[in-house]
């Protein structure tokens, strides 16, 4: 990883993930369940938390996104439960340690290997 300052990156929580489960309106969904757990920890120095209406991924549990500035790849994982807040911010730590976003693979919790739903390059890219 690199020792260069890098940019500030948005970890972004979807508050509308049910994990799959059928809930009456007035129970708080798992989504928002999760950016609460997260909001309560030690956020990671440079990492902003946003929580979105819905990465459109409902049959995957509860969903984050990670984006950085120019030049940094995106990503989307799934399968989060309101527990794995120490989790989630341990990803988007890694991650914005990263002047590309590509964390190494040896670097990355198992759950972040086997759970990317989308790996989204950067704007700038002249790869086709």
């Amino acid at each position: 990883m690199s020792q260069n300052p890098t940019p500030p990156v948005e970890l972004m929580v979807c508050v509308k993930c049910r994990s799959a489960v059928e809930l009456v309106e007035s129970e708080v969904r798992p989504g928002a369940q999760l950016l609460e757990a997260i909001s309560g920890e030690q956020v990671p120095e440079h990492v902003t938390v946003t929580g979105v209406e819905c990465l459109s991924n409902c049959t995957r549990g509860c969903s984050v996104a990670l984006r950085g500035g120019a030049g940094r790849w995106t990503y989307v994982y799934g399968n989060f439960t309101p527990q794995d807040a120490a989790l989630v911010l341990d990803g988007a730590q890694k991650y914005q340690q990263t002047e590309d976003g590509l964390v190494p693979w040896r670097e990355r919790s198992d759950h972040f290997r086997k759970n990317c739903i989308a790996r989204i390059p950067p704007m700038e890219t002249s790869n086709v």
